[in-house]
């Protein structure tokens, strides 16, 4: 099975997600959890939630991928943005469980200076504060593409984090495939090579997501712009190598390519016909 979707906007509420998803071909979707430059969440409607939970069972939804704002840098050096990285994430997790057993996104931070040493160790101590042993949510770590002062540029910094969260259980890793090209991992040519590094330094047990972007910029560009796909420096080619791949069969896998909702529509309904089982 083929787990595909896009973002949705999360303004109508959990069952017009549902409903839009199906409407572009999608059996998976990301949302932000509020705005995704920070701001209070909307309030949760159970009797909403409730519709969507039977939507999705009858359409065999796959792991939903929720986003953090942008804005949540848990390394910052500044204690006010690190609360509001502190509450925004406990209170995110809480919410969470409304659609209980699914996955929620956030990229790693910035350190801005104070050294990647500091900033893995800062945001590792976040996730020991906000982490609960009876959550059913799991927290995945984003693979950055090092622009900046960015942690989690590499898969080494990503494992010194896991290293760091007590409640291990309760983590993963969202491979973003712009991103790690940008970060300098040839997926293009040498995808093999690119898991099996993944799988010595971090372990595939870990990973639980992908977001599929192609990218503007050549390899280890440390940028991060997002193409749609096939059309940018990774190509289609290796997009369909990625979602045939053994090791990577049934993760969720989700576009945040440059488009509207016919662009989505368009790239789920061509990479599902690339899918070797569909």
């Amino acid at each position: 099975m083929l787990y595909i979707g896009s973002h949705i906007s999360a303004s109508k509420g959990y069952e017009a997600m549902g409903k839009q998803a199906l409407k572009l071909g999608a059996n998976t979707f990301a949302f932000f959890t509020r705005n995704p430059r920070g701001g209070k969440a909307k309030a949760i409607d159970e009797e909403d939630v409730k519709r969507f939970l039977a939507l999705a069972k009858e359409h065999s939804f796959g792991k939903l991928v929720a986003h953090a704002p942008y804005t949540m840098n848990t390394c910052a050096a500044k204690e006010d943005i690190r609360r509001f990285a502190r509450e925004t994430m406990a209170d995110d997790l809480a919410r969470m469980e409304f659609t209980p057993g699914n996955y929620y996104n956030f990229h790693p931070g910035s350190h801005v200076g104070q050294g990647s040493d500091t900033g893995i160790a800062m945001t590792a101590e976040i996730l020991n504060e906000v982490l609960k042993p009876e959550q059913t949510t799991t927290v995945l770590l984003e693979t950055m593409s090092g622009k900046g002062s960015e942690i989690g540029r590499n898969f080494e910094e990503l494992k010194e984090i896991l290293d760091k969260v007590e409640l291990k259980e309760k983590m993963g890793v969202c491979l973003d495939t712009c991103h790690v090209w940008d970060g300098g991992y040839d997926i293009v040519t040498d995808l093999d090579g690119v898991l099996a590094s993944f799988e010595e330094v971090v372990g595939l047990g870990w990973l639980k997501a992908i977001h599929m972007n192609d990218s503007m910029n050549p390899l280890g560009s440390h940028k991060d712009r997002h193409e749609k796909i096939g059309q940018g420096q990774i190509g289609i080619n290796a997009m369909e190598q990625i979602i045939n791949h053994p090791k990577l069969q049934g993760l969720p896998i989700i576009l945040e390519t440059p488009n509207d909702d016919a662009g989505w529509a368009k790239e789920i309904s061509m990479l599902r016909s690339l899918h070797k089982s569909e």
